[in-house]
């Protein structure tokens, strides 16, 4: 077997690294066999082995004047059904979404 020599350097968000290097020391999978790996999908598909894509989340520029007045009003009624979320919770569900 051929001897690993050559190094690979990428700069991370030290929280996203982080997080990342936890879920693979519980996989038990060291970052090196990761990036291994996914080196050799990559020759192997000649692709990234997953997709990119820019989701289909709908902005205030995409709505009718309608459709934004409709989904502030049922906001408004959530809001005063006590339905809501406070502000800690709401950046929470936010998070684990990204």
């Amino acid at each position: 077997m051929a001897t690993k020599t050559a190094n690979v350097t990428a700069r991370v968000h030290p929280e996203i690294k982080q997080q990342a290097e936890e879920v693979l020391e519980q996989l038990g999978i060291p970052v090196s066999v990761l990036i291994d790996s996914l080196y050799r999908q990559i020759i192997m598909t000649n692709s990234i082995p997953y997709s990119f894509s820019i989701p289909s989340l709908q902005t205030r520029d995409t709505m009718t004047d309608a459709q934004f007045n409709s989904m502030m009003s049922k906001g408004l009624t959530q809001a005063k059904a006590g339905q809501g979320l406070d502000i800690d919770d709401a950046f929470a569900e936010i998070n684990k979404s990204i």
